[in-house]
């Protein structure tokens, strides 16, 4: 689908049902950055460099080589999205929030119409070039990302030195510049206070654990995006290697919490996953944060087969239907908070019906 579509339908392809560790693993993400050889770092471009920056990368992707490779990317000036636009993005996990702060002159989406595929141009670098695919796919997603910076590195010059690897902005992501995490869905580490204890162990590993939409962001419906914070002195493929295998151990466990949970307060769980899901399918009047927590206690449902409907893919899609800026969208004018609670709850009765045919 095209942007227009992309602003629109709250489905991406990363909500799609059957990734690796589908119970835990909402979806992974690799991110590349890298910057121009020529040009003075984002913060530091006048407005005709950052023109130009786009311009070299709208040449890039639109190489016959580019397109045979990576598919069609279309490039949409930032500029040209109303502030609900822009937010959507981020809502849709396609563009970071700091994308959004400051001018928007100067800067760029570009997307593929699948979603798989997104660059954000003159971010805090030239380049964040971003996959992102349901489950636990870090291998897949840094397959798709190297093909995609070796076909823009065919025209473009990056800022690279022998010693240190690429050059960026911030010099926590110099050497490989790659960023690789997973969105965990982990109400039993929650429930048992268990990831206060993991959390600092992680750290030590050299990977951090941040909110639903990354850095400075809190953890919505038990939502946690889990990424690597060294990016020099490792390869690529060592840091895929390493997250991979560490979100392996949260995933086991999860389970094994959520399992002694059912176990010792089967009762209490089920009512907590059938109460929400029954004020889902007929409340009236919803906040942000109550669908975030229904939703979040109606998967674990799912995950532990407390319930057989609905889909995974019908959650994520939901969680990105009921956020503010979409339901902006969606209505096609300004709402107030309250509007926006009864539209929410509309919604998700309505999408919960026609998913299950229960009324």
């Amino acid at each position: 689908m095209g942007l227009k579509e992309t602003l629109t339908n709250p489905y991406s392809h990363w909500m799609e049902d059957g990734g690796a560790e589908a119970d835990v693993v909402v979806s992974s993400r690799v991110r590349l950055a890298r910057d121009l050889a020529d040009y003075p770092f984002p913060h530091r471009l006048t407005r005709e460099q950052a023109e130009e920056v786009i311009h070299a990368v709208r040449l890039a992707v639109e190489r016959p080589e580019t397109v045979a490779k990576v598919g069609q990317l279309e490039v949409t000036r930032l500029s040209e999205l109303t502030p609900v636009e822009r937010r959507v993005l981020v809502e849709k996990h396609l563009v970071s929030p700091d994308f959004l702060k400051g001018d928007a002159t100067g800067k760029a989406i570009v997307l593929r119409p699948d979603e798989v595929v997104s660059i954000m141009v003159n971010e805090e670098d030239h380049l964040r070039i971003q996959c992102l695919l349901p489950g636990l796919t870090l291998e897949e997603c840094w397959g798709l990302a190297s093909t995609v910076d070796d076909a823009l590195e065919a025209t473009l010059e990056y800022s690279f030195s022998e010693d240190f690897g690429y050059l960026t902005t911030c010099q926590t992501n110099v050497g490989t510049g790659l960023r690789a995490s997973v969105m965990l869905h982990l109400p039993g580490l929650v429930a048992t206070r268990m990831l206060d204890e993991i959390i600092p162990g992680l750290s030590k590993l050299g990977v951090t654990v941040r909110g639903l939409y990354g850095e400075g962001t809190r953890a919505a419906g038990h939502l946690f995006q889990v990424s690597n914070q060294i990016t020099l002195g490792r390869s690529e493929e060592e840091i895929v290697s390493n997250l991979t295998a560490l979100v392996q151990r949260l995933v086991s466990q999860e389970r094994e919490t959520r399992k002694r949970l059912y176990r010792e307060q089967r009762e209490a769980l089920e009512d907590r996953v059938y109460r929400s899901y029954g004020i889902l399918r007929n409340a009236r009047v919803m906040t942000s944060e109550e669908a975030m927590q229904h939703l979040s206690d109606v998967r674990l449902g799912l995950a532990i087969k407390i319930i057989k409907d609905p889909a995974f893919s019908l959650i994520s899609e939901l969680m990105v239907l009921t956020q503010p800026a979409f339901l902006v969208k969606t209505a096609g004018k300004e709402l107030k908070p309250f509007e926006r609670d009864v539209l929410r709850a509309r919604l998700i009765r309505e999408r919960l019906t026609a998913a299950t045919g229960k009324g």
